[in-house]
């Protein structure tokens, strides 16, 4: 049997998700990993009981020495994803590239210039794409049952649910609750809608409980968004209507609501928002002039998200591509995510431009 050889760059808290589902992948061999801090990847692999790894503390190393890798993934903190993912690019190596894509806009066009010039590809880590009912939400907008889609509202959040370590710190996070759980709620939508190009925002963000001892623990290092909301004009004269949440005085800002000329789509949130349903959806429509609610059950998933997310990456590895979960799709959810910190520093709606 031909084995995958992977190397991970990163071995904080994600990385146990992606080597967990690699191990569950008999055609893997993870050969190699890079990690800033001496010893700490040699106790990740100990304690994921994997043998066998070669162990470096620069990441360019790494690439410039493992020349039989067949992909990497990388699950570095928020700062230092677009680095990694250039480098491996440049040296025609795949990637899954944990979520969020990047930080800012241009990173993130950074890394898309390096992959058009590269025979690798890039995908992004959104396992909540693999999901049953986040791929009906896709199928329904499609199939044209809500006619032409005007309006949606979506997000999401935690009443509470601020993370620690390096999530919390503009160095090493970069942005907060939009890049942790925002970029998941933006691709939901955005997906089912086929990414139509971003054009305005207007943001809002604020860190009110992140930074007070009543509710964060770690108030003291807290430099990023504990909370999001803007309202952002998209191309084919749709507006979203989005806000997003790591800790509120509330159990959720609301379900996500997709408004169509034939028809609307209810989508229940969840306590603890992480890109899931979270419940039955419900289709408002007519039928012979009179008005229906119609439930959608919830579907099951035929295996592990994060599973389906690293065979995708292997299955397109193998294939040459196309990513799964492409930069392409990716750079406007990433646009957006920077329109809203740059609106609300600035206090005024701003035009989304793009690198020509």
């Amino acid at each position: 049997m031909k084995k995958f050889k992977i190397g991970i760059i990163g071995t904080g808290g994600i990385a146990n998700a992606h080597v967990g589902a690699y191990k569950n992948c008999p055609d893997v061999e993870i050969i190699a990993a890079a990690e800033l801090i001496p010893g700490k990847a040699e106790a990740f692999m100990e304690k994921n009981e994997i043998a066998g790894v070669r162990f470096y503390q620069d990441y360019k190393e790494m690439i410039d020495k493992e020349t039989e890798l067949d992909g990497v993934s990388i699950c570095t903190y928020n700062t230092e994803h677009a680095g990694p993912a250039i480098y491996c690019l440049e040296h025609d190596v795949p990637v899954l590239l944990e979520k969020p894509f990047t930080v800012t806009l241009e990173e993130a066009e950074a890394v898309c210039a390096a992959e058009a010039k590269s025979k690798a590809f890039i995908t992004l880590g959104f396992q909540p794409r693999f999901d049953a009912n986040m791929q009906m939400i896709k199928k329904i907008v499609e199939s044209g049952t809500l006619g032409k889609v005007y309006y949606i509202q979506t997000g999401g959040g935690r009443r509470r649910g601020i993370p620690g370590r390096t999530f919390v710190e503009k160095s090493t996070g970069g942005i907060g609750a939009l890049g942790d759980i925002g970029c998941y709620s933006l691709d939901m939508v955005l997906n089912a809608l086929g990414y139509p190009k971003p054009l305005t925002v207007s943001g809002y963000t604020s860190d009110f409980f992140g930074k007070d001892p009543k509710y964060n623990w770690d108030y003291k290092r807290f430099s990023v968004d504990d909370f999001a909301a803007a309202f952002i004009r998209l191309e084919g004269d749709i507006i979203l209507d989005f806000r997003i949440s790591w800790a509120m005085h509330a159990d959720t800002p609301g379900d996500t609501i997709i408004f169509g000329t034939e028809g609307a789509l209810r989508i229940p949130s969840t306590d603890c928002w992480n890109g899931s349903v979270g419940g039955p959806m419900t289709l408002y429509h007519d039928i012979a002039g009179m008005q229906f609610d119609t439930k959608i059950p919830l579907k099951e998933n035929s295996a592990s998200l994060w599973d389906q997310k690293i065979r995708s990456f292997l299955n397109a590895i193998e294939k040459g591509g196309p990513a799964p979960v492409p930069s392409s799709q990716i750079l406007y959810n990433q646009a957006i995510i920077d329109g809203i910190v740059k609106s609300a520093e600035c206090g005024h709606e701003i035009e989304i431009k793009f690198a020509e």
